[in-house]
Order: C-alpha cells, then structure tokens, then sequence
C-alpha cells in the first residue's frame, strides 16, 4: 500500500466531521488492539468509539454480548473482503483508524448497502451462535419455533435462536440510524436485509442415533447456514441492488427524506433488496477523496473475460508477468495404518500483476 497515499486518506478522513457524524466507526471494535484483547480483558463500554447513547446503555446493560457483536463485524468483514477479493474494490480495511473502510463508505454506493448488509448479518449470527454455544448467560437454545417433528425424526440438539440474534443487532447497529435523513434510511433497510438473510436461510439439521450409523432414532434441530452462504447471497444482492432517488416530504417532525425507485418499470425493491442512491467511483486509480487504492500491482487472472481478469481489473492499462517458485507437497502416499507420506517439488507459476 502506498504510504503516501494512505497519510493523504487518513487526513482528509480525519478533518471530516460530517463523515464521521454518519459513519459506524465502533465497527473499529473488530480490528486492532481492542479486538486482539476482547479474550483477556473486560469491555469498557465507554472507550469503544463512536457509540451513541443507546448503543452505550445496551454495551452496559448486556456486557457479556459484546464480545459476539464485535466478532459479528470481524465476521462481516471478513466475509466482504473475501467476496470482493478480485474486484477492483476488495473491501480494505485500514488498520489502526476509526474508520476502518476509510471515506469509501461515505458515499451511499452499491459497496456501502452491501457492507452495512454483511456487518449487521455478522452481528446476528456472532450472537446467535454464541447463544447455542451456551457462552452467554442470558441467552440458550431455540425452544418456541419447533412445531411436531416430522416422519422419522424427533426434536434434538440446540436449535439457534436466530431470532435473538437479528433483534440484538436490530437493536445495536440501528440505533444510530435514527435521523430524518436518506442515508439513515438505506442504512436501516441494508441492515435489515442482511438479517432478514438469516432467517431465511435457517435449516434442519438433523444427526442418526444407533449401532453402525443405522439411524434407529434422528434427532434433528433449527440451525443456521454456514455463513459463506449468507455472503453469496448477499453478494448477489449487491449485483442486483436497487438505485433509489430521495424525496423530502414535510411531516410534524419537520423535513423527513425517503428513498424512491428510480426506475418504475423495473421491480420495486423488497425487504431482501439492497438499496442505493450514488453512483460507485471506478476504483481504478488511487484517489484520496473516495478511499480509493487503485488497482496497480494488484494480482489478476489472465485467462478470465470477468471483473477479476487482467482486462478489467487493470482498467486497460496492461498487466506485468513475471515467474514465482512454490514449495509444494506433492507424491503423497497413504501407509496403512494410518499415515501419509509426501514429497517436496518445486513449482513454477506465472503470476501476473496490473500495471
């Protein structure tokens, strides 16, 4: 990463306070020290930045569930980065700084709806399962949502309270979206569609009881998706996310802003449907304004027609390639019993980078 091009982001970051009116930054909670320390040490409600009074009374009032909010974001970003790793923006963090996306969240993009989307299913599902882990005091397994077992089976297990887990993060992560304004309110349907995601997703999972795997007796429970799949639809939700315009309506309150539509022949967005109302910069050029890093010396896919490939990713400016040697394990063979001997080879591969 450039450093120059980091010290001019984290400035024009900094020296902004209408950002940071509107920006998550106790999402700052999943990188660095304080998430390193979250095992060792106590949360101090009041040194976790950026949290408004409600977030601050729940932190205090439900300290144990902290920790699972701040690894539902680590989740969350782990998950984006992981979606958008060969797209021209690959969801960096910038380590050590409040605003740990730096100003690309401030503009109400596509990347925005997905990040607010995948940050706020990471905290339902943190907590949720952490509740049927049994780590919380305060909340356990799913006992209301079973209805009579089916043919075969029987109730069994932990069913996840996933339930929970969305009404924590509803509570936590939209209390600051509370102003009058457009942006609080993509905010609260990005974060709801992410939830609501869960929930749709929660299956039976069921294990046999018996002698040799005969499955005499299948005891199953409520739980959730792995997560990668919440990740790939959420992704496809981004794909296909709504662009809205905003329209200011007089109400006794004052002035209050609402999303639209832009498009009435096209469908109208639902609850599951990520919204938006700017437009995404192209990323393909550092630019301290919009938290872009560009896309130069980035690894890219020759062989691909898609984002990922060296045409697209590179922005037309051509790709470098050059040799790489890697120690691979290779010739492997299985001894009875029970072990697996390998080799070492040595592999040459081209890697090419964009220009």
């Amino acid at each position: 990463m450039d450093l120059n091009l980091l010290g001019s982001l984290l400035c024009i970051w900094l020296s902004s306070s209408t950002v940071f009116g509107g920006y998550p930054i106790w999402w700052s909670l999943a990188l660095g020290q304080q998430y390193s320390s979250l095992g060792t040490q106590p949360i101090l409600c009041g040194s976790i930045p950026g949290l408004v009074p409600k977030q601050l009374r729940f932190c205090r009032n439900y300290i144990e569930i902290m920790p699972s909010v701040a690894e539902g974001i680590k989740l969350g970003i782990q998950e984006c980065q992981h979606q958008f790793r060969g797209r021209r923006w690959n969801c960096t963090t910038v380590e050590d700084n409040l605003a740990i996306f730096g100003p690309v969240l401030d503009k109400a993009t596509r990347e925005s709806a997905f990040v607010h989307a995948i940050a706020s299913a990471g905290v339902a599902f943190a907590v949720t399962r952490s509740c049927a882990e049994g780590t919380s005091t305060m909340c356990g397994c799913d006992s209301h949502h079973k209805g009579p077992p089916g043919e075969g089976w029987k109730w069994g297990g932990c069913s996840e309270d996933a339930e929970f887990g969305v009404l924590v993060s509803r509570e936590f992560a939209d209390a600051r979206e509370n102003r009058p304004d457009a942006r609080s309110a993509m905010n609260r349907h990005n974060n709801e569609a992410g939830r609501t995601t869960i929930l749709d997703h929660m299956h039976l999972k069921c294990k046999c009881h018996g002698l040799s795997g005969s499955c005499e007796v299948k005891t199953c429970w409520w739980a959730q998706p792995d997560f990668r799949i919440l990740g790939d639809f959420l992704k496809d939700k981004y794909d296909s996310a709504s662009e809205m315009v905003v329209e200011k309506h007089r109400e006794s309150r004052g002035w209050v802003e609402t999303l639209r539509a832009k498009y009435a022949f096209f469908k109208h967005p639902t609850e599951r449907d990520l919204v938006y109302y700017e437009s995404s910069p192209n990323f393909c050029e550092p630019n301290p304004e919009t938290g872009s890093f560009g896309t130069r010396d980035r690894a890219c896919n020759v062989t691909s027609h898609g984002i990922e490939g060296c045409d697209l990713l590179c922005c037309g400016r051509g790709h470098n390639t050059r040799t790489e040697k890697r120690k691979e394990k290779c010739h492997c063979i299985f001894h009875w019993c029970c072990y697996v001997s390998c080799q070492e080879c040595v592999r040459v591969y081209d890697v090419h980078t964009c220009k």
